[in-house]
């Protein structure tokens, strides 16, 4: 025969006589898109039907053993075949017979031997409407995967806004919230710098001051979680910050707690902001001793994670140095698990915990360009694996930061700040420190100053603050009309301004809102000390 191709048919055709293969091979040929299979083991014919990925069976209804009611009842049966089409085929014309085939299963009945063009007929009617029974249900459970991958991705968008406007809401508080601590501390430490406080005074200042030291971290904290916080990456080694935490963290943790350490051998570098990685390592340990209540074992990890390893095969491709801290405490359960970075989300009792430590680590790891895995179950312990990209360059020698006791000196100094109350504190303590200071309320007041011929030494500007010229623009004129003077920024929240994506160029000198006197000076003269000589003197 000659038939036009149409549909790929894959015949499975059950008979325990040899001759009835020759036959309906006789009936198919010439239909090049028919493919036939013979086998006379009824009682497999759910395994053949699959091995041969049938889409048409053929079955003598009298057979031993496994008749053709059997075969069509063990078709019908398995998941995967319920829907084959199955003609009978049968030398007996009994309507009662054809009743029982069709209540049985059977899709069609055939009285032997029919003619070949029928039988090539009803075989492709057959095979045709399975087929697209089959492309119908892989089409539906393709449009059910997709909205549901849909509906992931619209709860992934729409907690991606929250987050979004969470974090916008938080670097605007954050900048108010620094600055009022600003206030409180800079008055509180004139208060101290100008003495005539009696010591009770005293004591109570110093637990004033310990208070915005704590609310500064807590901005700190709200900052890294919208990572809006301004990173001063360099090139580190992960293990000799680890190391360096050594004493801290037994400290933390207290006796009751086991630390182990495992740094490999020839750690890569990364590039990140040490001081941020040792925030989130602390914050790390903290949690893990509030878990592990009556004592258990930290461990912390530092590996190479080179491109390719199965640590990062769900998260992301390149070389990678992972800080795994893990701990054998109480564990969370998935519904706690699945909102663990979610800030201000805390199982503590209130007063007891801000839930801001896993997020703040999250933010930090993320603007970080890293990232960042936590598994948990309940009574078996907490990991949190981080994932910083490697860099090849050699590590930064840290800088040796020396509690420097408070010193000023005679030069002169220009204060930039719109905020009132800061910038009267400032100037005050300034002045109290020995130098002559100039005070200017926007970027604009401070480039008239400059135009007048004043000499300037330093210019202590904030970030963010109202006028026709932005702090940048303000620092070009510095650089181009006092060519000697240094600057220093300061600010409680400076995204996008001096930062890009987050991190500052390694050229910004910035002071984070609230800074306290002692810290104000130190990088006042370590500034001073590397301007070109200008004859000042200082103490």
């Amino acid at each position: 025969m000659s038939d036009d191709k149409s549909y790929p048919c894959s015949v499975l055709l059950i008979d325990d006589e040899p001759f009835a293969q020759d036959f309906i091979s006789h009936c198919l040929e010439g239909c090049t898109d028919v493919a036939l299979r013979y086998a006379s083991q009824s009682e497999r014919v759910v395994e053949l039907a699959l091995e041969v990925d049938a889409t048409v069976v053929l079955v003598d209804l009298r057979m031993p053993g496994a008749d053709g009611f059997d075969v069509i009842r063990l078709l019908r049966q398995h998941r995967d075949t319920e829907h084959l089409p199955v003609i009978l085929l049968s030398s007996e014309e009994d309507a009662e017979i054809k009743a029982r085939a069709f209540a049985t299963g059977a899709n069609d009945y055939m009285v032997k031997w029919p003619d070949g063009r029928e039988l090539a007929a009803r075989v492709r009617y057959h095979s045709a409407a399975y087929i697209a029974r089959k492309q119908r249900d892989e089409a539906f459970v393709s449009l059910r995967r997709s909205q549901e991958e849909l509906a992931a991705s619209q709860s992934a968008l729409h907690q991606a806004q929250k987050m979004e406007a969470i974090g916008q809401l938080t670097g605007g508080v954050a900048h108010d919230f620094n600055n009022v601590l600003q206030i409180i501390g800079g008055n509180l430490q004139l208060l101290k710098l100008l003495g005539g406080v009696s010591e009770s005074a005293r004591t109570r200042i110093d637990i004033a001051l310990a208070g915005v030291e704590r609310g500064a971290k807590l901005s700190a904290h709200l900052l890294a979680f919208a990572r809006r916080q301004p990173l001063q990456a360099v090139v580190v080694n992960p293990g000799t910050v680890l190391r360096d935490m050594d004493e801290m963290m037994r400290r933390v943790l207290g006796p009751r707690a086991v630390i182990h350490t495992e740094i490999e051998e020839q750690l890569w570098s990364t590039k990140v902001d040490p001081s941020q990685l040792n925030n989130v390592i602390l914050n790390l340990a903290i949690n893990a001793r509030d878990a592990m209540a009556d004592g258990g074992t930290l461990t912390i990890r530092a590996a190479n994670v080179p491109a390719g390893s199965p640590l990062l095969s769900e998260l992301a491709t390149g070389d990678y140095v992972m800080v795994e801290v893990a701990d054998t405490g109480c564990g969370m359960p998935d519904a706690v698990l699945q909102r663990a970075f979610e800030p201000f989300f805390t199982t503590k009792p209130t007063g007891q915990g801000t839930g801001l430590g896993l997020s703040m680590a999250y933010g930090f790891v993320k603007q970080s360009g890293g990232e960042i895995e936590l598994k948990s179950e309940p009574g078996a312990g907490t990991s949190v694996k981080i994932f910083l990209q490697r860099n090849t360059s050699e590590p930064e020698d840290a800088e040796e930061h020396v509690q420097a006791p408070l010193f000023g000196g005679l030069e002169t100094i220009l204060v930039v700040e719109d905020e009132q109350d800061v910038r009267t504190s400032t100037v005050e303590l300034l002045s109290a420190l020995g130098y002559q200071v100039f005070e200017a309320e926007d970027a604009a007041h401070a480039v008239e100053l400059i135009d007048s011929g004043a000499r300037i030494d330093l210019v202590f500007s904030d970030v963010i603050m109202p006028g026709k010229l932005s702090s940048l623009e303000l620092s070009e004129v510095v650089r181009a009309k006092l060519p000697s003077a240094q600057l220093l920024f300061t600010s409680g929240y400076a995204e996008g301004v001096l930062a890009h994506e987050g991190k500052l160029d390694a050229k910004v000198n910035l002071l984070q809102k609230p800074y306290n006197a002692d810290v104000l000076s130190a990088r006042i003269r370590h500034l001073l000390r590397r301007r070109k000589p200008a004859g000042a003197t200082s103490h």
